[in-house]
């Protein structure tokens, strides 16, 4: 790992949590060491940081070597850490610890993944607003609903940046590259790693509606929007079909047409999937988990959801904890 000292040289600290996301580290530290090569001086140096200084796992089971553990870092450096699978098995007092005593110094901090828990529960993110990777957004809000949690791929407040994993830590760095060199130097980077299409704060994690679903039509798209901002207190056909302005009758067939299936079908679905997010990560109870996926009885729930996906919402989570212990 890169470590030039040199007054030049913005340093990030890359604090590494057990089960990190390896392609949201890897996205991170290649712009840095891309902008270095294209400005043919150490514009950036790096460190790799674990709570114990050994090399730790990611999720798909390489490791990665630490130059440092919980050490006291310099004010002028960037923590990023880099977040992935089980997150909350991750995180303990000594790494908040850690965190809040530096963030207290001044340092900079950043989430990378679900890194971006790690700083909710260190108090890092009080009156700031961070994105994180869009299947661990519906637990983050409910476990910090004072949290203004967005949708984008990255997010830059103040000295709290968040990516939302994969892809987007990329976009983080390149913005922050061209924030501090120039949009010229962001630019040579993202050609260099073949990356055609830099995103903005502004671009959005998950394709659009109508690319998510294969069809191009503005009043189903509208209707799926109405669903997915809906799920904790579901619309009823009538009411869904008022607000696309067309007949219940009229919202039927084009469910059926496009979807093969009907709207109340498709709505299901969508807080099914909700539903099973949240058992997946998060400590709430089945039956919360129920009422924040717009079910008002436990049994029914119960029952869609061993419809849906072969088990029950009690083993499902059953299942998680066997994983999480392994």
């Amino acid at each position: 790992m890169s470590d030039i000292r040199t007054k030049a040289a913005k340093r990030f600290v890359f604090l590494l949590l057990p089960n990190f996301s390896l392609i949201a580290f890897s996205n991170a530290v290649e712009a840095l060491r891309l902008a270095n090569r294209m400005a043919r001086r150490p514009l950036y140096s790096w460190q790799v940081a674990t709570e114990t200084g050994l090399p730790v796992a990611c999720s798909s089971g390489l490791k990665i070597e630490a130059d440092a553990g919980l050490e006291e870092q310099a004010r002028e450096d960037t923590v990023l850490v880099c977040g992935g699978a089980r997150v909350k098995q991750a995180v303990n007092s000594k790494l908040l610890n850690w965190a809040r005593r530096e963030a207290r110094r001044g340092l900079a901090f950043g989430g990378l993944c679900t890194g971006t828990y790690f700083l909710a529960r260190a108090g890092l993110l009080q009156g700031r607003e961070a994105t994180i990777h869009w299947e661990n957004r519906e637990s983050l809000i409910e476990e910090f609903p004072d949290l203004k949690v967005s949708s984008a791929v990255f997010v830059v407040d103040k000295n709290r940046y968040s990516a939302a994993g994969g892809a987007a830590a990329a976009d983080l760095i390149l913005n922050l590259i061209a924030a501090e060199h120039g949009p010229e130097l962001a630019n040579m980077v993202a050609d260099q790693m073949i990356y055609t299409t830099a995103r903005t704060g502004k671009d959005e994690q998950r394709l659009s509606i109508p690319a998510r679903i294969g069809v191009r039509h503005p009043k189903l798209s509208g209707v799926i929007k109405i669903m997915e901002a809906n799920l904790e207190e579901p619309f009823s056909p009538p009411e869904l079909a008022a607000q696309a302005g067309m007949s219940t009758r009229q919202l039927e067939r084009l469910f059926r047409r496009y979807l093969n299936r009907s709207p109340k079908r498709y709505y299901m679905e969508l807080r099914l999937q909700k539903a099973r997010n949240l058992l997946m990560q998060t400590d709430m109870s089945v039956i919360n988990v129920a009422l924040a996926s717009g079910f008002a009885s436990p049994s029914h729930f119960s029952k869609c959801y061993r419809n849906h996906f072969s088990t029950t919402p009690y083993r499902e989570r059953g299942m998680q904890a066997g994983e999480s212990q392994k």
